[in-house]
């Protein structure tokens, strides 16, 4: 834009220099003002030449700058665009993966609708959890009692004692309720979730069973850790018409209801409890034995005691004999008139402490 304006002021004034070499033509009329009118006018043209040569190195060189500049815009751009690209690949990537995971949530969400796939994912997911913490041997999924009723896992114990765990849980009632604004549909399906968890604690109860090596008491084992929490401290657990549900679990029926997190913590208390249960009555074994020790060692002492005095008898028969051996030896002595043959050698009688 510069350049532009400067070649217009350029031509603009060659224009007025004409013009007044013009008027001044008109005015002379004589050969010296001719002569020195040329003598101007190529003055002028030197002048304008140099001038067309002084703007023309200017444009070229403003020409080649901004050429260099728009190149560079140009590379700038280019690398711009290059990496706008790129981010769009990996965004619409990123989306395939949402949409991909969307679906999955969608066909778990299916699956768990169904009352049977969801206990199917209850005990996939007890044994995940078995499997992370006790070795396969272990623990076992679906074990058969002798009356044909199965339960979905147990733990193997000590001394042949087994734990059952029972991973049916009802989520369909709860999930409504958690979705219900309205208070009176609210407290209905509450009411409903408070019966669907009493009956799987009255159903996991029939796996307490001692005649078969079972312990006293059963895990209640729900996947899901909001319904256990509002279990614990919400209004599925306690309410003013409503018995406590871990109370009448563990104490009427002798069910521990345990979630993901505190499944471990449970299982761990057992194994804990029993192994000090099993170095109590190890320590009872061991005092038992010592006690039978010292029936043993009282008996010996006993029996020292008869052969200390048996060899004290012994001792004293054989001073004896050897005291009547050498009366004998000074009657040879006498009868023969010689040196005493025998030297008699006493011993000491062993010392017992009474």
């Amino acid at each position: 834009m510069d350049q532009t304006i400067l070649l217009v002021v350029v031509i603009v004034g060659f224009g007025a220099v004409l013009f007044m070499l013009n008027q001044r033509l008109k005015d002379l009329k004589s050969s010296s003002a001719v002569e020195l009118l040329k003598s101007d006018v190529t003055e002028l043209s030197r002048g304008i030449n140099n001038l067309q040569q002084s703007v023309g190195n200017k444009l070229d060189q403003n020409n080649m700058t901004m050429q260099t500049s728009m190149q560079k815009q140009l590379s700038e751009s280019a690398k711009l665009v290059s990496d706008v690209t790129q981010r769009l690949a990996k965004l619409d990537e990123t989306n395939r993966r949402v949409v991909d995971v969307a679906d999955e949530l969608k066909t778990l969400q299916n699956v768990l609708q169904n009352p049977k796939q969801r206990g199917v994912f209850g005990e996939y997911y007890l044994e995940s959890v078995l499997d992370n913490i006790l070795p396969s041997k272990n623990y076992q999924m679906q074990y058969k009692f002798k009356d044909g009723e199965i339960v979905d896992a147990v733990v193997f114990l000590d001394k042949g004692q087994i734990l059952s765990i029972d991973s049916k849980f009802s989520l369909e009632n709860y999930n409504r309720m958690v979705s219900e604004d309205k208070k009176p549909e609210r407290e209905k399906l509450l009411a409903k979730v408070r019966s669907d968890l009493k009956n799987r604690i009255d159903e996991t109860s029939k796996y307490i069973r001692p005649s078969e090596k079972t312990m006293d008491f059963a895990f209640m084992f729900i996947p899901s850790e909001s319904l256990y929490y509002d279990l614990l401290i919400g209004d599925v657990g306690t309410g003013s018409s409503a018995r406590d549900l871990i109370e009448y679990a563990f104490r009427d029926k002798k069910v521990i209801i345990v979630s993901p997190t505190s499944f471990m913590a449970y299982l761990q208390t057992v194994l804990q409890g029993l192994r000090s249960l099993q170095i109590e009555e190890q320590a009872k074994d061991i005092q038992i034995r010592v006690g039978q020790l010292g029936q043993h060692i009282g008996k010996f002492d006993e029996l020292m005691g008869k052969m200390g005095r048996s060899l004290g008898q012994t001792v004293g028969h054989y001073n004896d004999a050897h005291k009547e051996l050498g009366k004998v030896d000074k009657d040879v002595v006498k009868i023969a008139g010689t040196s005493p043959a025998v030297d008699a050698l006493l011993l000491d009688k062993p010392r017992i402490d009474e």
